[in-house]
């Protein structure tokens, strides 16, 4: 066994770390699920493209208003008591879509989904920074992700053959079960007023964001990411609720591509970021993921003729068994380049974010940058392309998808330039 594998496992033995684990586990797989859950909904009340776009931009336009008061928030308040509350309000979501009738319901269920998952990320990855030891810090993130991770691709497969053997209710209420028992765990094993302690006079932030911008690679990468979450938010979106209203696949199949695209992600993430660290160069490793990854958006809508390319395959598990419609294929292929294209970026992306914060000693700033940045592109991504579709056609759509990537990987390759170190970090009292 590797030391980072015993590592983990050692963590996984600390009551702490466990209880802040349960929560990455409950958000990330209560994600899945119900990306799952609107591709039924989609197909249930009929909705247009435009309306379909909205399950995506109503979730992200409220992470867009609250991150930075949230975290502002979080840095100077208890942070135990902020887990406690996004668990719950998971909870209450989770009864909520229990009861959608319309879409409406559904539109405003996702508002209160993503005010949830902000409060449960935000909070445990600060939480998680600020108890680990300083020589380990690495260790608990990562392990901690890779949790999240986990039971991400576990939301893909548990959840789709929930939603597809036991309906709504019963599904909604295995992830009540999990969250609430996250709930426990944070309750008992989380030390109170974990972090947060920080200075409300000193957590603005306002000056740290504008001194990252003066660097040109981060502008760079704030433009990057505004066009690459533009893409990549209408392709997650999209996938799920395309496999199902147009081929009429049922939960546990849309799960199946969805996971096949996370295992890739999974299993190549690792190696490629050994990769990253010794070749160096990152900003070629990001403008090729990102050149990969528009492929696999254009690829998803030739699913239409997969009928002369591919013939149906039944699998068999025990005594389930379920057959394989021709167009699973080429949507698994697309969703599984995505998860490889991912592996290519991310750790380079994240990597060069961390660099640039470190000039100012604002790490934290410069994630919160990434994350702002991101989120602009996420609500204006879904609801464009979604329109685009019902104006046009799902060729269109997911060409325009891929077309934004492209194009935010092109301007970023333009845009990058290393700059030194600055000699003098100024402070807000400069």
């Amino acid at each position: 066994m590797s030391s980072e594998s015993s590592g983990s496992l050692r963590l996984l033995r600390n009551p702490e770390f466990l209880a802040l684990a349960g929560t990455a586990f409950a958000r990330s797989q209560a994600y899945s699920t119900i990306a799952i859950a609107l591709a039924l909904y989609a197909d249930i009340f009929a909705t247009s493209g435009t309306v379909e776009g909205l399950f995506g931009t109503a979730f992200a336009l409220v992470q867009l208003i609250i991150v930075l008061p949230l975290g502002r928030a979080i840095d100077t308040g208890n942070a135990k008591r902020y887990l406690l509350v996004g668990l719950v309000l998971n909870v209450g979501v989770f009864v909520g879509f229990a009861m959608v009738e319309t879409v409406d319901h559904v539109i405003l269920m996702r508002v209160l989904q993503g005010f949830s998952a902000s409060l449960l990320w935000i909070t445990g990855s600060a939480v998680v920074g600020e108890i680990s030891p300083d020589a380990e810090r690495g260790q608990w993130l990562g392990t901690y992700n890779q949790v999240g991770a986990f039971s991400s691709l576990a939301g893909d497969l548990v959840g789709g053959i929930l939603l597809a053997t036991s309906g709504f209710t019963l599904t909604y209420s295995v992830l009540s079960g999990v969250t609430l028992l996250a709930a426990v765990g944070v309750y008992f094993f989380l030390r109170d007023d974990p972090g947060g302690q920080s200075d409300p006079e000193e957590a603005t932030g306002v000056e740290t964001l504008r001194l990252l911008l003066g660097r040109s690679a981060v502008r760079a990468l704030v433009v990057f990411r505004f066009g690459l979450s533009f893409g990549k938010m209408a392709v997650i979106l999209f996938l799920p609720i395309y496999a199902r209203t147009r081929f009429g696949m049922n939960p546990i199949l849309v799960g199946g591509i969805l996971a096949g695209g996370k295992l890739t992600k999974s299993l190549t993430q690792g190696m490629v970021g050994s990769y990253t660290d010794s070749l160096g160069h990152k900003h070629l490793f990001v403008f090729t993921g990102a050149v990969l990854y528009a492929v696999g958006a254009a690829v998803i809508p030739f699913a239409e003729y997969a009928v002369g390319w591919f013939a149906p395959m039944t699998v068999a598990v025990g005594s389930l068994s379920t057959t394989l419609p021709p167009a699973f294929f080429p949507l698994f292929g697309a969703f599984a380049i995505c998860g490889v294209a991912d592996s290519i970026r991310l750790p380079a992306s994240m990597a060069l974010f961390v660099e640039e914060g470190e000039h100012f000693d604002a790490v934290a700033g410069s994630l919160s940058l990434r994350s702002i940045a991101w989120k602009v592109g996420q609500v204006a991504g879904p609801v464009s392309v979604g329109a685009l579709w019902d104006a046009t056609s799902v060729f269109a759509a997911f060409f325009t998808a891929s077309a934004f990537i492209a194009v935010a990987a092109v301007a970023f390759l333009g845009l990058y330039h290393v700059e030194p170190a600055p000699e003098h970090v100024p402070t807000a009292g400069d």
